[in-house]
């Protein structure tokens, strides 16, 4: 699944650190840094407990994590219907490029150069029609069955960042790999023998993409 044009007015990409020091709209910070509340009537924050480069984990209460699983109808139309009328917030990683790397994605054990927080509205048009587009697309090809679907934001920040993305305190421009850029949904049938999910095959994933800045 591809959106057409993710803007820097429909995405928003903040170093964490800045995100801690001075929370946007519907977050407060307590505890030094290391409890971030947030308003759960307007935020869908997807981001697991961490730990900063200078030491200290950091929880984010309401956040469901990356890997949420749903097990029935119900739960699946709720999580629906969050994603598309509310904000979304993930952590993700720009690490060094590597020039081995030919498919945008990050190798394994690369170093980390900065985190993020990255927030895509999902009550946008746009991005209302293609996530409901990409879960459509998902139901319809596993029949049934139990499924996971990968909702990936990689293709959506390398249009972001360009070519002439600089971290933050360093003014050389760098290309990014970046890495951690999923949020997961698992969905568990009731079906006695569910082999297509015990074997693998209903493993599915769509790209929120950005061909415009």
């Amino acid at each position: 699944m591809k959106i057409t044009d993710v803007s820097r007015c429909t995405m928003e990409v903040i170093e964490v650190e800045e995100f801690l020091r001075n929370p946007p709209p519907g977050f407060t910070v307590e505890a030094g840094y290391r409890f971030v509340k947030s308003d759960p009537e307007n935020c869908c924050v997807f981001i697991d407990d961490f730990e900063l480069s200078r030491g200290g984990k950091v929880v984010f209460q309401h956040s469901q994590g990356k890997k949420i699983t749903v097990r029935n109808l119900g739960d699946y139309t709720r999580f629906r219907k969050s994603l598309t009328s509310k904000k979304i917030y993930i952590l993700v990683s720009a690490c060094e490029s590597k020039p081995s790397s030919t498919d945008g994605k990050a190798p394994k054990n690369i170093k980390v150069l900065q985190q993020y927080v990255v927030s895509i509205d999902g009550r946008n048009p746009l991005i209302k029609w293609e996530i409901e587009r990409g879960l459509d697309r998902t139901i319809s090809s596993v029949a049934g069955e139990s499924y996971r679907v990968d909702i990936d934001l990689c293709d959506a920040l390398r249009g972001w960042a360009g070519e002439s993305f600089c971290l933050l305190g360093n003014r050389e421009k760098v290309t990014p790999v970046w890495k951690d850029t999923c949020f997961t949904l698992k969905y568990y049938s009731d079906a006695l023998f569910d082999f297509p999910h015990w074997l693998g095959f209903s493993k599915r994933h769509f790209k929120i993409s950005n061909h415009g800045r």
